[in-house]
Formats: structure tokens, sequence, C-alpha cells
């Protein structure tokens, strides 16, 4: 949470001409609540089954760049299912980062605890070595803009995964598009 995967998904589906989707406003949409209210509700272990549900639906449609909440890749089976459908990338920004940037949000229900910021530093040590299995890590620093990381995620995708994305033709770099047939994220 906080490392701008929504914010910089938006900006490279832009790029790469594919839809932006979101596995938690899908949640939320479906389910007609705020995923704080399913938290409270119905509890983590509920929400973690719909969010599976989710993205199970969302990588069997048309190529996109899918945003998932920062607990679902820790579920080996969304791995799995993003590792066949498409590229998995961790967005991997250091814990002050994260921390200011979440620090005066109530939309967080896993940090609605009596010391947030030590609950998102246990949540942090728990999910980087998990996050570390994602197919491509573009590092976040401090400064850099959503235009800025996305470039990094574009470049690496290139770089590293030219089977799903290709430069777009008689641009400079900077620009692409998913590969006809490609599959995503």
């Amino acid at each position: 949470m906080g490392a701008g995967k929504t914010a910089v998904g938006k900006s490279l589906a832009r790029r790469l001409g594919v839809a932006f989707l979101d596995s938690d406003e899908e949640i939320v949409r479906a389910a007609n609540m705020e995923i704080a209210e399913i938290f409270a509700r119905d509890g983590e272990a509920f929400f973690r089954a719909r969010e599976s549900e989710v993205i199970a639906r969302l990588l069997a449609g048309a190529p996109c760049v899918l945003s998932t909440g920062g607990g679902a890749f820790l579920a080996g089976k969304n791995r799995r299912m993003i590792r066949e459908a498409g590229v998995s990338v961790w967005l991997n920004a250091d814990l002050d980062l994260l921390w200011s940037r979440v620090r005066h949000k109530k939309t967080r229900p896993l940090l609605r605890t009596p010391d947030p910021r030590a609950t998102l530093e246990s949540l942090y040590e728990k999910r980087v070595p998990v996050y570390a299995q994602a197919d491509i890590e573009v590092r976040s620093e401090p400064g850099l803009s959503i235009e800025d990381m996305s470039e990094r995620v574009l470049q690496a995708l290139l770089a590293k995964r030219p089977d799903v994305v290709e430069p777009a033709p008689g641009s400079s770099a900077g620009a692409g598009r998913a590969k006809n047939g490609a599959q995503r994220r």
C-alpha cells in the first residue's frame, strides 16, 4: 500500500493502449461496499477469497494493466494465476516512503491499529520477501513523478519481457503498446 500501483498503473495502461483495472475497485463495485466495510463485516479471510475470484476473472479478460491490492500477491494461488496470464511488477518503495504516502489516509483497513506505523513496518517486513518473487522489480524513490515511474516500468518490461510489450512504431523511448495477442499485466 502506498507504492503507487493505481497511479503508475493508469499511466502505464495509457502508454500501452490497454485498459487499467483495479481488483480492489472491482471488489467494491461487486460488494457495493468499501473494502474497510468488508473487512469489518466479513473479515480478512472472506475478503481474500473474493479477491482471488475477482483476480481470476480479470486475468481471463482482455489484455490490461491490473493493479491488485497489496495483500493479493501474498497468496500463492494469485501469484500463479498472475504468472500464467501475464507479468507481475513490484513497485519497490522503502518503508519511509510508503509511510509518508499512507499515514494520513483513513481508507487503509489494515492500518486501523493503535500503532499504524509499526503495523505498516510489520506488513512490509512480511511482504517484501514475497514481493521479491515478482517477475520484474522497479525501484521507487522519493521525488519521482508518476510518469517517471511509468517510464521505468515500461523500460523494465521492454528489457525483460519484450514478448508482451513493444515500442510503438515511429516513437521515441517511453512509448509502447501491448503486443497483439499478448497476455497482460
